[in-house]
């Protein structure tokens, strides 16, 4: 049986959201291992003169468990 472990990230992109999300999978695997999926909780963004300069996300980022070897 596999244990999953969920984390919370905020992330920011100048692109997207969708880019956001996939900086925060990125910047978390830097460090996790086994990264199962990943939940936008919220998303925002900041305006400046009418246009949109930067779209930032809340995130949930699940990952598996690692067992210690022979177990």
């Amino acid at each position: 049986m596999a244990i999953l472990k969920v984390i919370e990230v905020m992330a920011n992109s100048e692109k997207s959201w969708e880019d956001a999300a996939q900086k925060a999978v990125t910047e978390a695997g830097r460090t996790l291992n086994n990264i199962r999926s990943v939940y936008v909780q919220d998303h925002s963004a900041t305006v400046k003169n009418n246009k949109i300069t930067d779209y930032r996300i809340t995130a949930k980022i699940s990952f598996e468990i690692e067992k210690p070897a022979g177990k």
